[in-house]
């Protein structure tokens, strides 16, 4: 099958990667670029398992094709922070237990990430309609909830 050539801006840092037509943004992200954190969980677009940040929008990769990301900006944990300087959301997950096998986690922390820049206000409702889109096995969301409201008051105690 004949390649092609895409270029994407991955956590700040620009990748040129030849591709086929029919490959997944989730397989080049996590298969070609190893970024561990874009999870192949259903690959149906149901679990969100695989949410990156899409030119600051949050979306299922194994949805998108790779040659439809072209020229994009894409976000993963990976670009949020580092051990030694986490983001405030990922503290928050730390703080509040966000957190239970960690497979759903970096979903949640993209989608935390994206209530804080966009609806840092948010309420708690707002908040839930937000992570509908991902599933967790692990836990009933509640600390999950708690770590977003946890950054949410850190961030307005920063201002």
């Amino acid at each position: 099958m004949k390649k092609i050539s895409i270029t994407l801006t991955v956590n700040g840092q620009k990748k040129t990667v030849e591709v086929t037509p029919n490959e997944r943004l989730i397989d080049v992200l996590r298969y070609r670029l190893d970024l561990r954190s874009v999870k192949a969980g259903c690959l149906k677009g149901e679990c969100g398992s695989c949410l990156v940040l899409m030119n600051g929008k949050p979306v299922k990769s194994c949805l998108i094709l790779a040659a439809e990301a072209d020229g994009s900006e894409i976000t993963t944990v990976e670009g949020l922070g580092s051990l030694n300087k986490p983001a405030l959301i990922q503290k928050a997950f730390i703080e509040a237990f966000g957190y239970q096998c960690g497979f759903c986690t970096s979903g949640f922390i993209l989608l935390g990430h994206w209530i804080l820049e966009n609806m840092p206000d948010a309420s708690e409702e707002e908040i839930k309609e937000i992570l509908n889109g991902i599933l967790c096995r692990c836990t009933g969301y509640k600390q999950i909830i708690e770590a977003i409201k946890l950054a949410q008051k850190w961030k307005r105690e920063r201002k």
